[in-house]
């Protein structure tokens, strides 16, 4: 079973051998609304741990969303282009942004584990 980890900006990892896949927590997706948009970055690009890696807009706002780990973009999901709402309806599942294959895998260290992420939540009530 793939393992996930999360970050404070509320990204979450799924780590399958040197790929990870990248969305946003169900706790992001209700604080963004209605996803309405949702803008991938090329296959093939090169992203660092804290770029930019795609932009989600919602009825209440825009806002980015960063990759957790270093890696070049080697699959986005192109569903959420006409159906944007997949992030709404299954963010930890079918609502993925990207998937990476990781520049360094040592960067997963610095990720929350899944109990320790909802720690950090109970902590933001």
């Amino acid at each position: 079973m793939a393992e996930t980890k999360y970050t404070k900006d509320h990204e979450w990892v799924r780590i399958e051998g040197d790929t990870v896949t990248v969305g946003i927590t169900d706790y992001a997706q209700e604080q963004l609304g209605d996803v309405v948009y949702v803008e991938l970055p090329d296959v093939g690009k090169a992203v660092k741990a804290g770029d930019e890696a795609a932009v989600v807009e919602s009825v209440k706002a825009a806002s980015e969303v960063y990759a957790p780990v270093s890696g070049e973009v080697v699959e986005v999901n192109e569903t959420l282009a006409d159906a944007p709402a997949g992030v709404n309806e299954d963010a930890t599942g079918a609502g993925w942004f990207v998937k990476l294959k990781l520049a360094d895998a040592g960067e997963l260290d610095g990720l929350m584990s899944e109990d320790a992420y909802k720690t950090y939540l109970s902590e933001l009530d």
